[in-house]
């Protein structure tokens, strides 16, 4: 029984400020209008005798994970969650996926796929898949190179041992190399990139783990012990127990080690979106050199990617630039500091500034708000509520909020009352007011919030009830 495991979880900090922590580069939109995260579901999907797919990821990209693969059409293969409730890489969430299969199948096969990996070559993909799953049967813990074509030292290697029949033993792990030594690993071709994929038996994986591991092993059993008390599905994973385990890869705590791996060169393509100058090779260059997504004029300009969200990009005698526009911000570096851009990342979360974090639109359960205009003592947001949608009963005990519905029908709780609120219509929601707001109709509801007060921050609510587990 084949179950492919998406990891989903990544924060993208180099593909900053389209990644943010709480829309990490696994929903990153592509030129094509699909996201990283739906094409790896659609690749997972499509493989032969797959029973089913587990998603794992952390428990704030729950609901939007389900509303990106609920636009995927055809998509009829059952799907599972496993929630963490913080990160802890690689090693517990496909330790946590192992343990959860075997209880469903206790012969599954797992194929491991982190959700930020971009293949188009589907039938390269599927052949590659068989040779592995056919090592994966004979008792072997399976990765997949990809045979490098440049010295990168944004990747780590692993050097091709004895032949095995479809693949190779492995003779080493390799981390990242400068690139006097990358330029080495390729011109002997014996070393392939390591791609992050995986395949095995999960029983041959947590006897693997148990060996090299044991600890880990251990309390990934006590935390999938702890969560199937709850019987509660989606399955959130125990935080007592999950936050114990050790926060390690799976090549440190097991590949490495392991006397039963297995490498299976990949006969497909593939392309690893870590950095902006791997997603600006999806697109074609034009004949300067240009590659821009969005709408963007560029004269006297050479090999430069732009990307814009939503607004006109000119640049005048550029030459290997980095232009990324978003709603609240902008990212301009030479494409040879791209891997630098998640030092950004880490100076706006020292100081705690919200655009590590959060756009200037949050995806929620319910739908989607955008901030319009923050300024001192008032906040302006524009609203969608999704059709039998509802927000939390809740409370601001710093603000009052004036709802103005400008498309759609609202069914607002206000205190003591419940109204229907129609398109020009309003409602005033005085502080200290226990209120909700409900879509009750077939379209979505769109209204413009205006919030007042001395203090607008988002932690300023009080939930009461709530349809979407967040009290």
């Amino acid at each position: 029984m084949l179950i492919p495991v998406i990891l989903s979880g990544g924060a993208g900090t180099r593909l900053w400020p389209v990644s943010r922590e709480a829309h990490p580069k696994p929903f990153m939109r592509l030129p094509d209008g699909f996201s990283l995260l739906q094409k790896t579901m659609q690749r997972a999907s499509s493989l032969t005798g797959v029973s089913r797919v587990l998603t794992v990821t952390n428990k704030e990209y729950y609901f939007q994970t389900r509303e990106e693969y609920s636009h995927l059409k055809n998509l009829t293969v059952p799907m599972d969650y496993l929630l963490e409730p913080m990160g802890r890489n690689t090693a517990p969430a496909i330790a946590l996926a192992a343990y959860w299969a075997k209880t469903y199948a206790p012969d599954a096969t797992l194929l491991v796929l982190p959700a930020d990996h971009l293949i188009e070559d589907l039938a390269g993909f599927e052949q590659t898949v068989e040779k592995a799953l056919t090592l994966a049967e004979q008792g072997r813990l399976v990765t997949f190179g990809i045979q490098p074509d440049h010295p990168e030292t944004g990747y780590g290697y692993i050097e091709l041992g004895d032949a095995n029949g479809v693949g190779h033993d492995i003779r080493r792990f390799v981390e990242k190399p400068d690139v006097e030594t990358a330029s080495q690993y390729l011109a002997s071709g014996k070393f392939v990139w390591n791609a992050g994929m995986f395949a095995f038996k999960a029983s041959v994986f947590l006897d693997a783990l148990q060996t090299h591991c044991p600890d880990l092993c251990q309390m990934a059993a006590v935390c999938w012990e702890k969560t199937q008390e709850t019987g509660v599905t989606p399955w959130l994973l125990d935080t007592g127990s999950f936050q114990q385990l050790q926060d390690i890869s799976i090549d440190y705590a097991v590949m490495e080690k392991a006397t039963n791996a297995a490498v299976i060169p990949a006969a497909f393509d593939w392309n690893d979106i870590g950095v902006w100058t791997a997603m600006e090779s999806t697109l074609t260059p034009d004949a300067a050199g240009n590659r821009v997504d969005g709408e963007a004029l560029l004269i006297d300009s050479q090999n430069c990617y732009v990307r814009s969200e939503s607004r006109l990009v000119a640049g005048i005698g550029l030459e290997d630039m980095l232009i990324i526009d978003t709603a609240d911000a902008l990212l301009i570096a030479p494409k040879e500091k791209a891997q630098d851009v998640k030092k950004i990342v880490a100076r706006l979360k020292a100081s705690n500034h919200e655009a590590f974090r959060l756009h200037r639109t949050v995806h929620r359960p319910w739908g989607t708000y955008t901030i319009l205009e923050d300024s001192p003592g008032y906040k302006i947001k524009r609203i969608v509520v999704k059709t039998g949608a509802s927000l939390s009963l809740q409370l601001h005990h710093h603000r009052s909020e004036h709802w103005v519905v400008v498309s759609g029908t609202a069914k607002i709780v206000n205190g003591e009352t419940e109204v229907l609120v129609r398109t020009n219509e309003s409602a005033y929601i005085p502080a200290g007011t226990p209120h909700r707001l409900m879509n009750p109709g077939v379209i979505d509801c769109v209204m413009i919030e205006v919030q007042s007060g001395q203090y607008l921050g988002e932690d300023d609510i009080v939930r009461l009830e709530d349809n979407y587990g967040r009290l």
